[in-house]
């Protein structure tokens, strides 16, 4: 005879509740707990063979997530690397990859190195640091001397885009010895750089603050009267 059902009462019910607090830390939070669940009850297994293939069965479940990667070999690699970090390292079986150890796991990449470049004048940026180291390489001549004219205009160029005022060519020409502590002189020449108007309406080409004529957006006119109008009887409704 089946026993009568009997009623729970509600108090041993919230009692034996379990809490996300109470339970095991989720080591790979996207899989899920019951997916960790049967990681670990297959940890449990003694026979080997079992364990074998509860492992494979785990590994079609987790590529069943993402079946269209699922035959990858890259992607099989990566799943049975998942499968051995979610048992804690605890489960034996027979692996088609090498599996993976804590300490590798553990391991910290090394510490990028940042170049740690404070320039006077930042407003130039490394780059014209970078040019100038160059340019004090080359031997004098007609190429050393185009370049230098370049580096100047470009040096005057990042000046107005941040400084947004007027700047006299000595100016730039004082900063540009100075950077090259003093091998790149062109305050006693006559050489003129680009006039400021000039490169101002360039800076602003650039960052799209003006648009020429031609892209500019037609106004249409509210006056203007359609050349279909409608019928005094088009919008009538039938009787």
């Amino acid at each position: 005879m089946v026993p009568k059902y009997q009623k729970e009462i509600a108090n041993d019910v919230v009692f034996n509740l379990e809490y996300n607090s109470e339970r095991e830390h989720l080591i790979i939070p996207e899989y899920g707990r019951h997916l960790q669940k049967l990681i670990l009850q297959a940890t449990t297994l003694e026979d080997r063979i079992e364990r074998n293939k509860a492992a494979r069965y785990i590994i079609q479940v987790m590529g069943n997530l993402n079946p269209h990667l699922r035959d990858v070999p890259d992607f099989q690699h990566k799943l049975w690397d998942q499968i051995f970090i979610m048992s804690d390292f605890k489960l034996d079986v027979d692996s088609p990859y090498p599996i993976p150890s804590r300490e590798v796991l553990q391991l910290k990449p090394d510490a990028l190195k940042y170049p740690q470049n404070f320039p006077k004048y930042r407003f130039y940026g490394n780059n014209i640091k970078y040019m100038i180291d160059v340019a004090n390489k080359w031997e004098e001549g007609e190429m050393k001397s185009a370049l230098v004219k370049v580096i100047a205009n470009h040096m005057k160029k990042s000046y107005l885009s941040w400084n947004k005022d007027t700047v006299k060519d000595d100016v730039i020409f004082e900063h540009l010895v100075e950077l090259s502590d003093g091998k790149i002189n062109l305050t006693q020449s006559t050489e003129e750089l680009v006039a400021t108007t000039d490169l101002i309406r360039t800076n602003k080409r650039v960052s799209n603050k003006i648009l020429p004529i031609s892209v500019q957006k037609p106004k249409i006119s509210k006056n203007v009267k359609s050349n279909n109008p409608i019928h005094k009887k088009q919008n009538r409704k039938p009787l």
